[in-house]
């Protein structure tokens, strides 16, 4: 897959996502707080960006070869700018 098309894909990701479930820092929002319950402490939408990275970074380790895996972590990473302060 070139540099462009999985570009592309995490693009059209985004968008389905966002048709899905809402504009993505309102979900991110709304994880944050779910989060922050379970942890105990308050998690910002960034922490949640930057973890669900890990996640995928994590999965790519184990297969550098899934694309979704690497696709979703350019997505994540697009996502950043729209929920930091």
């Amino acid at each position: 897959m070139t540099r462009s098309a999985i570009l592309d894909r995490a693009a059209q990701v985004l968008e389905a996502r966002a048709e899905t479930y809402g504009p993505a820092d309102t979900a991110l929002r709304a994880i944050a707080a779910r989060w922050s319950l379970t942890l105990g402490r308050t998690i910002t939408p960034a922490e949640v960006v930057l973890c669900m990275i890990d996640l995928k970074l994590t999965r790519l380790a184990h297969d550098p070869t899934h694309r979704d895996s690497l696709v979703d972590v350019i997505g994540y990473a697009a996502l950043l700018p729209e929920v930091r302060p």
